[in-house]
C-alpha cells in the first residue's frame, strides 16, 4: 500500500502542475472557458484518483483485518464526473464541455504515462548491471 501512496503523491505534483499550466492559460489567453473545462475536469479527476487510492487502503485494511469489504466507490466518482459535466451544461458560456471530459481523462493519462516511464526506467537501470 506504501507504494500506492507514493505513486499518488508524485501524481498528485504532475497533476499540481499541469493545473497551473491551465491557469495559466485561463488566464494568458482568450481561450477562457477551454482552460476553466480542463481546469475543472482535471480537478475532478485528481478527487477522483485519491478517493480511489483512499478506498483502496480501507479495502486493504479491511482484508488483513478479516472484516468485510465495501466497494471502492465506483458510485461516487461517477457522481464526481457527472457534477463536472453538469455545471459546464448550466454555465456553457464560461466552461467547455469537451473540455470537462478530457480533464477528467487527465489523471488517468498521467499515471498510464507514470507507469510507462518508471517501467523504461528501471528496465534500463536493470541492463545496465
Amino acid at each position: 500500500m506504501f507504494e500506492i501512496k507514493q505513486m499518488l503523491t508524485k501524481q498528485f505534483k504532475y497533476i499540481s502542475i499541469l493545473l497551473s499550466l491551465y491557469l495559466i492559460g485561463w488566464a494568458a489567453t482568450p481561450y477562457k472557458p477551454v482552460f476553466m473545462g480542463l481546469l475543472l475536469g482535471t480537478a475532478l479527476s485528481l478527487y477522483n484518483i485519491w478517493l480511489l487510492v483512499r478506498k483502496m487502503a480501507k479495502f486493504s485494511r479491511n482484508i488483513d483485518e478479516g472484516k468485510k469489504t465495501q466497494s471502492l466507490g465506483m458510485l461516487s466518482r461517477m457522481a464526481a464526473a457527472v457534477l463536472g459535466v453538469a455545471i459546464a451544461m448550466e454555465f456553457p458560456e464560461q466552461i467547455h464541455l469537451i473540455s470537462v471530459v478530457i480533464g477528467l481523462m487527465t489523471a488517468y493519462i498521467v499515471i498510464m504515462i507514470d507507469y510507462l516511464f518508471s517501467t523504461v526506467f528501471k528496465n534500463s537501470i536493470r541492463k545496465e548491471r
